[in-house]
């Protein structure tokens, strides 16, 4: 999977702004890669929503054995039964459903996403029922590769943050938004650093 064109370019400048991501950046091989299948990214994000990355994985797995492939015609196909016996919430078992069916009618276009800025593409994933901040943020990282996102709901990155940076737990909206300041237009390549620092496995979506 090839880097994105930023990402040598991200490691320099941060390297230079910020001399605990310098660290991280030697310590950390590897980049942020893309498996450009948009359906599958969303799908992904949902079931990770607000559960820990292990519960995930384990849920993914279930439902990956039972649909064969994530498609959107195969999620629709399997019984809300079926869905739940994967680890789904009811909740979760809803907002798939209504992606899959926004998926075949088009209503998700991502051709259309790809030429709005970060702040809009957000806004039109959101008006999806069950895609939340998060969950459009997560989608613009790993599908898109979009170099400046911070995703300041992610537990992840806040406890990332409080770990290298000796700050409370969670870091205060100020210092958030120093951060955000001092990692732009680079966010994206901070926060997968980050992670990388209280994970050893990389996440994807």
């Amino acid at each position: 999977m090839t880097k994105p064109k930023y990402w040598e370019e991200g490691k320099k400048y941060l390297s230079k702004k910020d001399k605990i991501l310098k660290e991280l950046i030697k310590k950390y091989p590897g980049h942020l890669k893309s498996r450009k299948d948009p359906f599958f990214s969303l799908c992904k994000s949902i079931v990770g929503q607000q559960i820990s990355v292990q519960a995930a994985n384990s849920v993914w797995k279930k439902l990956e054995a039972k649909s064969k492939k994530i498609k959107p015609d195969n999620i629709l196909k399997l019984s809300k039964i079926q869905l739940a016996n994967c680890g789904l919430s009811k909740q979760k078992i809803t907002y798939l459903k209504i992606l899959s069916k926004k998926f075949k009618t088009k209503e998700v276009d991502i051709k259309k996403l790809k030429k709005m800025d970060d702040h809009d593409a957000i806004l039109h994933l959101t008006e999806v029922k069950g895609i939340g901040k998060w969950t459009a943020e997560m989608f613009l990282f790993f599908n898109q590769l979009r170099p400046d996102i911070f995703p300041v709901q992610d537990i992840g990155l806040l406890r990332a943050i409080s770990k290298n940076y000796k700050t409370s737990y969670p870091p205060s909206n100020s210092q958030l938004k120093k951060f955000n300041k001092k990692w732009s237009p680079y966010c994206t390549v901070a926060t997968w650093y980050l992670w990388r620092s209280i994970d050893p496995v990389v996440v994807s979506y």
